[in-house]
């Protein structure tokens, strides 16, 4: 009983400081010299396959940041990149990128409308979820539950992480699993169609 109190203590201070962490978007922008190699200085990578970051949410960025240093999400590419920041750090970047202004891009006219079916309507006979329930039908994401911004997003990552998800390679979506679940229940052509949709979408 007295572990089970101590730990639940533990834990509720840990959230709490998390939660209360806040970032500054002033800082964070003399953070992402090394962030910007890949992610370009405001966020927009035109790499397709590294992430824009632009107008992420502060919290899914920090999630993301925090999972990777600690391993808990493997992304070979990102190794060292966080080492030297603290979690003050982490939050000023994310801050920072939350507040520039994300470059959308164009989608594959004859993928998108498979892809847009599938975004607003899902699947029935599979049991698939429309994405809005979580991402928004715009794709803003929800910023207060954690839910990432998927508007204008490289196709090519967006593949990545949908295919990583269904493969059980990506797992940091908490013990309810619940974009590898959704991700199960996509095709090759599905995620492809998709991705090229969330792309386009503006």
């Amino acid at each position: 009983m007295n572990k089970l109190l101590v730990g639940l203590v533990l834990s509720l201070g840990v959230a709490g400081s998390a939660h209360a962490l806040q970032g500054d978007a002033a800082a964070g922008e003399g953070k992402v010299a090394i962030c910007s190699a890949c992610h370009s200085a405001d966020g927009n990578s035109i790499m397709p396959n590294w992430p824009k970051l632009a107008g992420q949410g502060e919290r899914y960025l920090l999630k993301q940041m925090m999972d990777i240093k600690s391993g808990v999400r493997n992304v070979p590419e990102m190794t060292g990149m966080l080492t030297n920041l603290n979690e003050q750090d982490m939050a000023d970047v994310a801050a920072y990128y939350e507040s520039q202004t994300l470059v959308g891009g164009v989608a594959d006219a004859d993928l998108a409308e498979r892809g847009e079916a599938i975004y607003r309507g899902g699947n029935l006979k599979t049991g698939l979820p429309a994405c809005t329930g979580c991402h928004s039908p715009t794709g803003q994401g929800n910023e207060p539950a954690g839910y990432p911004h998927l508007a204008g997003q490289h196709a090519q990552y967006t593949i990545k992480q949908l295919t990583d998800f269904r493969e059980g390679d990506r797992t940091n979506d908490g013990d309810i699993m619940v974009m590898r679940t959704i991700a199960e229940r996509l095709s090759n052509k599905d995620i492809q169609a998709v991705a090229e949709y969330i792309q386009g979408l503006r």
